[in-house]
């Protein structure tokens, strides 16, 4: 018996041994799985606002034109592309433009409130991986759809790789309810979203130097898509729903967030959807949603055609100096969120002030020094100055609103950001096409206009959001709220009222019916 026991094998614990892999805790490998699912997110999105600029063919300048325009280094007014086979080029005016830029959200608020209602029921994991991958696919497919289709197939695959992003940050949100204490929301939820800046910058980095270098627009499509792909691999590895269902999270760990996140449960639940559509705050901050995605959506998606139309920016140039903005607007971002939680934890500010603050700062600054900008004329320093502080504070943005519907209620943190983020996107789909119909004759004049217009949505979204806006969690987030319980009593016993009526009914039926037998 002794030989036979020695040669049993002794069974290791690999779940144990895998977590001594990690040098961080799971929440922050999930929290930097997520940033790098906004970055893919975000340079699948944003790439075809420099590719684009490559891909129009350039236009004659009349002399309508040239009033109100900039020239060239060399004295000329038509900025000659570097991409210059004719095959290769398209005669897409700027409305038309504007419309292949909007499409992608079209496609992308359709899918925000199912991913969200799939993130909440069954997990944000799978919704995120697929909704990455399909993007990523679609991604690849651009060239071969441009060349067989023009301009009108391109839209409808934008429109596809917009509904396979639409799930993103509903998932995200999701996700974070439920990995996130209260303490580190702020620094954990700003690494994450702050992931739009980072894309962005690599897009447009990466984006005008390989171009450049390839004479091929078509390059960094194939290169963008193969990165999501890349990405799904691991994060189909790493991240999971809940730190419960976590394979190789510590126990350490587990207990914390266990204590931590006293208020979020994993059960079966229904969404309250009365309480939450009615709910005052939650569109306070779906004002403020609006707000920043009319800036951000107009500068990321025509910030190169700036660069580009008016500035004579040639692409590898264009690509560095559109991406500036977002570096500032990154480093912004993640301080921000640091000092943000700093405060609140010292109770400096509360919670609800705090938001407010933060989202304030991210409002005006922005809308002011895009003003100036457009009065810079054509100085180029000083233009590419004053659109990265603006972009430098629209970074507060993150700790201000964009963590604020895991404040209202981390338990439907997908569903809420869902609804916002959905709500919000539709700005994506309008400034697009608003900017290309307005700039039309690429002048400063008609630019000023679109800045002007960007600056009252900024001012008019961020005083509704101080004025209704909270940071404290809804009472509708509990399930077993005394709401919810005496909405449920009253029907029970409007119920067994009804019933008791039936049955008095029955006996005077009954009564009446004996006494006409006699």
């Amino acid at each position: 018996m002794k030989k036979s026991e020695e040669k049993i094998p002794i069974k290791k614990d690999w779940k144990k041994s895998i977590s001594k892999c990690f040098i961080i805790p799971q929440r922050y490998v999930l929290g930097i799985m997520g940033f790098l699912a906004v970055i893919n997110a975000y340079t699948m999105r944003t790439t075809l606002s420099v590719a684009i600029t490559e891909m129009v063919a350039p236009i004659n300048r009349t002399e309508k034109h040239i009033i109100d325009s900039c020239p060239n280094p060399d004295g000329t007014f038509t900025n000659t592309g570097t991409v210059t086979h004719p095959d290769k080029l398209y005669n897409w005016d700027e409305t038309t433009q504007g419309l292949i830029l909007s499409s992608f959200y079209w496609g992308y608020v359709i899918t925000h409130l199912p991913g969200g209602i799939l993130a909440e029921r069954y997990g944000g994991k799978h919704s995120l991986g697929f909704g990455i991958l399909s993007t990523a696919i679609f991604t690849i497919l651009t060239p071969a759809v441009v060349y067989l289709g023009d301009y009108k197939w391109l839209i409808v695959l934008r429109v596809l790789e917009g509904a396979g992003e639409g799930t993103t940050f509903p998932a995200l949100n999701a996700l974070l309810g439920k990995w996130v204490p209260p303490s580190e929301k702020s620094k954990i939820g700003t690494l994450v979203f702050a992931g739009s800046q980072i894309g962005t910058i690599v897009s447009n980095f990466l984006s005008g130097y390989i171009i450049h270098v390839t004479e091929d627009w078509a390059s960094v499509f194939y290169l963008f898509g193969g990165f999501g792909i890349v990405w799904f691999i691991f994060w189909t590895f790493l991240c999971y729903n809940d730190p419960e269902s976590h394979p190789f999270i510590t126990e350490d760990e587990k207990r914390y967030l266990r204590k931590q996140l006293v208020t979020i449960s994993n059960k079966d639940k229904k969404i309250p959807w009365k309480p939450i559509l009615t709910s005052i705050p939650l569109w306070a901050l779906v004002a403020a949603q609006i707000g920043h995605d009319w800036g951000f959506f107009a500068m990321v998606t025509d910030l190169p055609k700036y660069m580009s139309d008016i500035l004579k920016f040639k692409v590898k140039e264009n690509g560095f100096w559109s991406s500036l903005p977002y570096l500032f607007m990154w480093i912004i971002s993640l301080s921000s969120g640091w000092l943000c939680d700093h405060i609140i934890q010292k109770n400096y500010m509360k919670i609800t002030f705090a938001r407010k603050f933060f989202t304030s700062i991210a409002s005006i600054g922005p809308g002011i020094f895009i003003i100036g900008a457009s009065y810079a004329g054509c100085d180029r320093v000083t233009v590419v100055l004053l659109f990265t502080i603006a972009m430098g504070f629209m970074g507060t943005f993150y700790c201000g609103m964009k963590v604020n519907a895991l404040d209202l209620s981390p338990n439907y943190a997908g569903t809420l950001m869902a609804i916002v983020n959905g709500i919000g996107a539709i700005s994506g789909m309008i400034t697009p096409y608003l900017i290309g119909t307005l700039t039309e004759d690429h002048s400063l004049s008609q630019w000023r206009l679109v800045f002007w217009i960007t600056l009252g949505v900024l001012l008019t979204s961020n005083v509704v959001f101080v004025l209704f806006g909270s940071g404290e969690e809804q009472w509708w987030n509990n399930p077993n709220h005394s709401n919810f319980t005496k909405t449920n009593k009253n029907n029970v016993e409007a119920n067994q009222s009804d019933k008791n009526q039936d049955l008095k009914n029955k006996d005077k039926v009954v009564t009446k019916n004996e006494t006409t037998k006699l």
